[in-house]
């Protein structure tokens, strides 16, 4: 018996690009327009008409915004929302603050200009849309740092620099990242270990996102500069489009970038920084990989088990999409897994 398609709601203010969303979803036969709105109030009315599998969602649209509409949407209906979003650093940081308030995933708005790039443009709406419908949706619980309530702006901080980093803590995840570590890093306090964080996203974002992690955080967060020294208390975000690995001999780590191919399909890919985690650190290298789809992290897994370090993965239950992290359990290269709830505490455990 066959599958029913997948059911999809367009909202965008533009008719051209909803004729083109809809041509583009229209070519997988897995994929169904079941229709389209051209602002935020039809949104919503559709949404609780239609209930679709998924939604795609303008960031930006005259009337009610696609940050105002997702949160009404989601108080609905828990449906999985993709943004449809500008590169530009404006929309970089509206795209993220709808990713911490439940949308799922983004993607870049496709150009027709640009006929060489509109078939891998489709290629990945109708990934994501399919990955989507198949992904948990969570309405966001964002805290402020040591307590509930709205994030705090706390400013950039440095980091203590106290004690010498002679264990490391690297972290991998993708699809549903920037909710979930919003949530996690502002439970953070020092003391805490390097951490190092490769979160799969373009280059125009990493930054961005990294300045919103650090406003959340009582620990410094910082997007990785080339020849960075990793230290107790810092928080260093891999740069989206270079690779990011480990350099040198504790106490005494660097960050080393490189514009090296893709590995596990992705750059910075979760695999380049485990492994050099392994190499450097070894038996004090902590691998922590979490929600996303593909298997980026696998390798780097088993890396660090064979150098003698620990590895830590997501459960199921809190994972927006239960797929690297699953890959690697089933592939025994999970030593042991947690609720996301679980997290800043064993975090901190790692400093001593």
């Amino acid at each position: 018996m066959a599958h029913r398609p997948v059911r999809v709601l367009i909202v965008d203010d533009s008719a051209l690009m909803r004729k083109m969303l809809s041509e583009m979803i229209g070519s997988s036969p897995e994929l169904e327009v079941v229709g389209t709105a051209r602002d935020g109030s039809e949104a919503l009315e559709l949404a609780g008409r239609l209930r679709p599998d998924v939604v795609t969602l303008d960031v930006e649209m005259p009337g009610l915004s696609g940050l105002e509409v997702l949160p009404r949407l989601l108080e609905k209906q828990e449906v999985p929302v993709v943004m449809v979003s500008s590169w530009t650093q404006e929309g970089a940081d509206i795209t993220l603050a709808a990713l911490e308030l439940g949308a799922v995933d983004f993607l870049p708005k496709p150009d027709r200009r640009h006929f060489s790039q509109l078939r891998g443009a489709r290629d990945l709406l109708v990934a994501k849309l399919l990955m989507a419908s198949g992904s948990r949706v969570r309405r966001p619980r964002v805290v402020a740092a040591g307590g509930a309530g709205p994030a705090v702006d706390r400013g950039p901080r440095a980091p203590s620099g106290s004690r010498a980093a002679t264990r490391c803590v690297v972290l991998g995840i993708s699809t549903g990242g920037p909710q979930t570590l919003t949530r996690v890093f502002a439970e953070l306090e020092p003391p805490l270990p390097p951490i190092l964080v490769v979160q799969h996203m373009p280059a125009t974002f990493t930054r961005v996102f990294a300045d919103r992690l650090d406003r959340r955080s009582r620990v410094a967060v910082r997007e990785a500069q080339e020849g960075d020294r990793v230290e107790s208390d810092l928080i260093l975000v891999a740069p989206g489009g270079r690779q990011m690995s480990l350099v040198g001999r504790p106490p005494f780590v660097r960050i080393a970038l490189s514009d090296g191919p893709p590995v596990s399909g992705h750059r910075p890919s979760i695999d380049v920084l485990f492994r050099s985690a392994a190499e450097v650190f070894g038996a004090e290298a902590v691998g922590v990989l979490m929600t996303g789809m593909g298997r980026d992290g696998v390798a780097g897994c088993q890396r660090i088990l064979e150098e003698g370090g620990l590895t830590l993965g997501q459960d199921e239950a809190t994972s927006v999409i239960y797929g690297m992290n699953k890959a690697a359990f089933e592939a025994g290269a999970i030593r042991s897994q947690f609720a996301i709830e679980e997290l800043p505490a064993l975090l901190r455990q790692f400093a001593s």
